[in-house]
């Protein structure tokens, strides 16, 4: 009987045993995680691998360029065409209201043909009204009539094309509007034909 109690101890201890070296071997052996964090920050790479890299690096950054050109050179694209079809519309406008103003000297002409006497005419008023609606149909495009009688000649804004002697008016003033002069957006579109006193 006492030989079966040592047997059964013998047993035992050498279980404690093991279980002892096998702790002892856990503590001085590094954890696997350490080392699978250790081989994810240090690496080695080959001079090929290297010079690869090095070239896609740079090939990147060419690329990286080469887009960021393509981006303004877009941007410029767009801000210029934007610029032109302003530019477009801005001389269309400019070339269908010169086309238009012979329609106007012909209706003030017209208007001047009647004395003070047909002032009640029908016709006189149809010319008068027609007149009216084409000025401020000009008026809604922007068109503006140059001021010119009375005022001091401006070789800017009048063509002079004839000097008068007239003691009522001083130098370089305008005497008589010959042909009325137009701006859009302070640009001449014809320039107010005058006689220019003294």
């Amino acid at each position: 009987m006492a030989q079966e109690t040592e047997d059964k101890k013998l047993p035992a201890e050498e279980a404690e045993q093991k279980d002892e070296a096998q702790s002892a071997a856990e503590t001085a052996a590094p954890e696997p995680e350490q080392k699978t964090g250790e081989a994810e920050e240090t690496f080695t790479v080959t001079k090929e691998q290297m010079e690869k890299m090095e070239g896609l690096a740079a090939e990147l950054s060419a690329q990286q360029d080469k887009f960021l050109r393509l981006a303004a050179e877009y941007d410029n694209y767009r801000k210029r065409t934007a610029k032109e079809k302003e530019g477009i519309y801005a001389d269309a406008k400019i070339e269908t209201i010169t086309a238009l103003l012979p329609v106007y000297d012909n209706l003030e002409r017209a208007l001047a043909q009647y004395k003070d006497e047909d002032a009640e005419s029908a016709h006189r008023k149809g010319v008068e009204m027609v007149f009216t609606q084409f000025k401020e149909s000009l008026a809604k495009l922007g068109v503006e009539t140059i001021e010119a009688a009375g005022q001091p000649f401006d070789p800017e804004k009048h063509n002079a094309v004839m000097h008068v002697e007239d003691e009522t008016l001083g130098e370089n003033v305008v005497a008589e509007v010959l042909q009325q002069g137009f701006m859009l957006g302070g640009k001449v579109l014809r320039f107010a034909i005058v006689k220019v006193a003294n």
